[in-house]
């Protein structure tokens, strides 16, 4: 009885929500809530019978006899016997191939979706790269963790040997879209930290959205790892500046290419190059943007020009709307200017990165970097150097509480620094007490409890 009011109910909710392409029957709408409320239930057997009849009877009737409906049938196919498996197989690549036809939209994600069936149901290498490319053409950024990784391997393999710009055409627009995403979660999370800061409880859902989040994080910045690893035996200086050389003429006005081509030099550090100041030089020209004006910047300093490239660098951040891409220049400037040996410089730019991304956990581990490289200079008796090692021990902490991309690296980094401060036996030598501040001198100029 129960569920026979239920289905009444449902009906009535269902006429406003399903899609208006299609008149609904009265028989169509209890199949489809009947399907739905076992599929609620994740009793995907009991759904089969009425989500299949809506299927091939009502296809337009609602966008979710596909959203649901291929867990449906994904589920028959994992459990499908052999003699029975082909046909389970076939009858998924339906419902895609359903869902695009009459539902066009979110497709990149769809394709996506599709890749990783066809390659658990071991279909050929050729038609997963074409659904990776349909997704990829349409909108990088809504393709799935996996697929992002493996759509690059097949360009890759595909182009090394004969379009080796093409592949880094791909790199750069894989990992815009891989920051869009870095970004998406960092603002979520960044909003978390900020409610705990100012004395809220998270409540239970957003502890779950929160931990979400972190572990989407983590996997998008193995991705990036995953790309990088990729790319390494293709660019390194020795290939990158002959082949910039040569095609420098053809696109020395072409501000997207040269964009690339600065953002590949700087990442392989081949910035000692001649060549990497004439891209720079022709960027600026080409598309003067905050971020030309960043690389630019750094090019003065290079040549010891601080006042004209401090014009530059605050002209960049300035130029800059969005908080992210703030951040984003100002550890560029950090790591510019720790380049240069500017210590106290390269801090206070990381610091301003972190005032506009909380969770930018590498701008915290380049002042770690930066402290730690200073422990001998920073002390004159070995406790003092090695009491160095705890303020860069904090900044990597730090790191490792804020951003789940980079916290197993900086976990990394808080046990090597951990492994260099004061032991029991040198803080009892000195006459000090574990957990009394301490106060670092030198540059750094900050104060420690003492571990």
């Amino acid at each position: 009885m129960r569920k026979i009011v239920f289905i009444i109910a449902s009906l009535v909710l269902s006429y406003t929500t399903v899609s208006a392409q299609e008149p609904a029957s009265e028989e169509a709408m209890i199949k489809y809530n009947l399907f739905k409320g076992d599929y609620k239930s994740k009793n995907y057997e009991a759904a089969y019978e009425n989500w299949i009849w809506c299927f091939e009877n009502t296809p337009k009737l609602s966008v979710n006899i596909y959203k649901l409906g291929v867990n449906i049938a994904k589920d028959r196919y994992k459990k499908a016997a052999d003699a029975d498996k082909q046909a389970a197989m076939e009858l998924v690549n339906k419902v895609y191939e359903q869902r695009i036809e009459y539902y066009p939209k979110d497709l990149a994600k769809v394709y996506s979706d599709y890749a990783d069936f066809l390659i658990y149901s071991k279909q050929p290498d050729v038609e997963v790269y074409n659904k990776l490319k349909k997704a990829y053409q349409i909108d990088p950024s809504k393709m799935g963790v996996k697929s992002i990784y493996r759509y690059f391997q097949y360009v890759t393999d595909e182009h090394k040997e004969s379009n080796v710009q093409y592949i880094f055409d791909t790199y750069d627009l894989l990992v815009k879209a891989v920051e869009k995403k870095l970004n998406y979660y960092a603002t979520k999370l960044d909003g978390y930290s900020t409610k705990v800061e100012q004395g809220n409880v998270l409540s239970s859902k957003e502890k779950s959205l929160k931990k979400a989040y972190e572990n989407n994080s983590k996997a998008m910045g193995q991705v990036v790892h995953g790309l990088d690893k990729i790319i390494t035996d293709l660019s390194t200086c020795e290939r990158l500046i002959p082949m910039y050389t040569e095609d420098f003429e053809a696109n020395k006005s072409n501000a997207p290419w040269l964009k690339s081509a600065v953002n590949m030099m700087y990442k392989k550090k081949c910035t000692e190059d001649p060549l990497y100041d004439t891209l720079v030089e022709a960027y600026v020209t080409a598309e003067p943007s905050p971020e030309a004006s960043v690389f630019y910047a750094g090019i003065l300093v290079k040549k010891n020009q601080m006042d004209k490239a401090r014009e530059y660098f605050l002209k960049a951040v300035d130029q800059e709307s969005d908080p992210y891409k703030k951040a984003d220049y100002l550890y560029k400037i950090a790591q510019i200017l720790r380049q240069k040996g500017l210590k106290t410089k390269a801090r206070t730019s990381a610091l301003e990165a972190i005032k506009y991304k909380r969770s930018m956990g590498e701008a915290y581990l380049l002042i770690a970097g930066l402290y730690a490289s200073s422990a001998n200079s920073c002390g004159t008796s070995e406790f003092e150097k090695r009491m160095v090692y705890v303020a860069a021990q904090e900044m990597a902490e730090r790191a490792a509480a804020v951003d789940p991309v980079n916290r197993s690296r900086a976990n990394k980094y808080v046990k090597s620094y951990k492994a260099s401060a004061p032991d029991k036996k040198a803080i009892f030598t000195e006459g000090l007490k574990s957990g009394t501040p301490y106060k670092i001198g030198c540059w750094i100029n900050t104060t420690v409890k003492i571990p």
